[in-house]
């Protein structure tokens, strides 16, 4: 009984003693340094410059999207009523395209 708990007490020893020690690992073999040019960048990031919006541009969106917006309930009655409007997939498109579009010049 003596024995077997010697040999465990020697197996937990010896496992303790042959971990690695924290934040070490092994290096690549035949690189020396490999460890640090892993870690390098190989870009340096891009810095945002000042944003520039066309308030002429965004003032004409607007406009074309509260024309858009304000026609939606029209083309919805005609819907209720069994009529096919002129063209409502292709305003609410318009709709979307216009929102994206002025999302991505307003807000960074």
């Amino acid at each position: 009984m003596r024995s077997l708990l010697r040999v465990v007490i020697l197996l937990v020893l010896f496992s303790v003693n042959t971990t690695p020690q924290a934040g070490s690992h092994a290096k690549p073999a035949g690189i020396p340094g490999g460890d640090t040019l892993a870690n390098q960048q190989v870009e340096p990031p891009m810095t945002p410059g000042p944003r520039q919006i066309n308030i002429d541009q965004v003032n004409s969106e607007i406009e074309e999207l509260r024309r858009l917006a304000n026609g939606l309930p029209t083309h919805i009655d005609q819907v209720t009523k069994g009529q096919l409007p002129k063209d409502p997939s292709e305003n609410l498109k318009r709709i979307e395209k216009l929102a994206k579009q002025l999302r991505s010049q307003i807000v960074p």
